[in-house]
């Protein structure tokens, strides 16, 4: 853990489809401190979005979620993640296909291995059906092209922000109220 402005910051990297989504909801979470979009666990050095976009640096669209543990612990933070996304369809969300949109959870130590392993359980459970979320230790974290950064902050009436991301939005705002920075 690093200090971040006094406060306690640890990071976990998230893949819950297109990273504008995943990027748009931890924005607005509580004792979420930054959210960096960008691309994990391919085999390519400096992925771009087209490349990554192809399938074949077999990178992950994500995003690096860094928070403060004294206001939000690591089970809630991927608690919305779960609840923001279909942990349950190989490789997609929604019309986005293709591994790229893989759902993956990137721990960065065992702490956050266990937790999310517990959380993934539960998930399966609740839902009743297989959880394909991809479990991944740390990985290079390649930080995203500027224009896909805060992407629905500066395009919210863009058809796809509307369609897509302002349903998960509002997902998230009804089930995590108290959650909302």
């Amino acid at each position: 853990m690093n200090d971040h402005k006094g406060a306690k910051v640890e990071t976990i990297v998230l893949g819950g489809g297109c990273f504008w989504c995943t990027e748009a909801v931890f924005k607005q979470v509580r004792g979420v401190l930054a959210v960096t979009p960008g691309y994990a666990g391919g085999h390519v050095s400096n992925p771009d979005y087209q490349a990554v976009c192809s399938g074949a640096t077999g990178h992950i669209e994500v995003v690096k979620v860094e928070f403060d543990p004294q206001v939000i612990d690591c089970a809630t933070v991927l608690g919305i993640f779960f609840a923001t996304h279909d942990p349950t369809t190989l490789n997609r969300q929604g019309a986005d296909v293709g591994t790229q949109y893989a759902s993956a959870v990137f721990y960065q130590n065992d702490d956050q291995k266990t937790v999310a392993q517990r959380v993934i359980n539960a998930v399966q459970e609740q839902l009743g059906r297989p959880v394909v979320t991809q479990l991944h230790g740390p990985a290079t974290f390649w930080t995203a092209e500027p224009e896909h950064h805060d992407y629905y902050a500066r395009n919210p009436y863009q058809g796809y922000c509307m369609a897509v991301i302002e349903p998960k939005l509002a997902k998230f705002r009804q089930h995590y109220r108290e959650w909302l920075s």
